[in-house]
């Protein structure tokens, strides 16, 4: 007599190979897209190529020039825009002569703007903090302009009428904060 094989039900056997065909099928469908999904160049459509151009691997960020009346903002404002690029993109921040790229910067204005009134009193409840600069990044080694703005602005808001008042430093911190995300985003769309 034959030794009987153990039969297996289809919908057992169907279940077993599903996950199998599933990731084959999706494997297969990703390499047959990826190609045509990404471009070569970032500025015709989703790429994994650098945004930056080519051959600019570092920069150089002097103290930007302070033209207004607010102390120690020039610093402020620098170091700011020095932490968001280091955190930002593949652009390495370096000092002196080496880097491939310079950008430099003045700031134009501090404006403090009252957004609304308590109706009681006629204290400010929100104010809002608008810095505004003029900067230009400028490859070292051919001199040509990468991005230049003028009237660059950002602008953050704080509440200083509460019983948690915050303070002027609080809402200039802000827009300081946003300002250098502003450039280093511009930095990235302006060539």
């Amino acid at each position: 007599m034959k030794p009987r094989r153990p039969r297996f039900p289809v919908s057992l056997l169907a279940v077993s190979l599903f996950p199998v065909s599933l990731l084959a099928l999706s494997l297969l469908s990703v390499s047959v897209l990826a190609p045509v999904g990404c471009a070569a160049d970032p500025r015709q459509g989703y790429s994994f190529a650098s945004t930056y151009p080519d051959g600019i691997e570092s920069v150089r960020v002097p103290v930007f020039e302070n033209y207004t009346y607010e102390p120690g903002l020039d610093a402020e404002v620098t170091e700011a825009i020095i932490k968001e690029l280091q955190r930002s993109s593949s652009l390495r921040v370096v000092q002196g002569d080496a880097a491939a790229s310079v950008l430099k910067g003045v700031i134009t204005g501090v404006d403090l703007r009252r957004l609304s009134l308590d109706r009681q009193t006629g204290f400010a409840q929100e104010l809002a903090v608008t810095i505004t600069v003029d900067f230009e990044w400028r490859d070292a080694r051919s001199g040509k302009v990468l991005a230049a703005r003028s009237n660059f602005r950002a602008t953050d808001t704080f509440v200083p009428a509460r019983p948690t008042a915050e303070r002027f430093d609080t809402g200039r911190h802000a827009a300081v904060s946003r300002l250098a995300r502003d450039i280093a985003s511009e930095l990235r769309s302006g060539w």
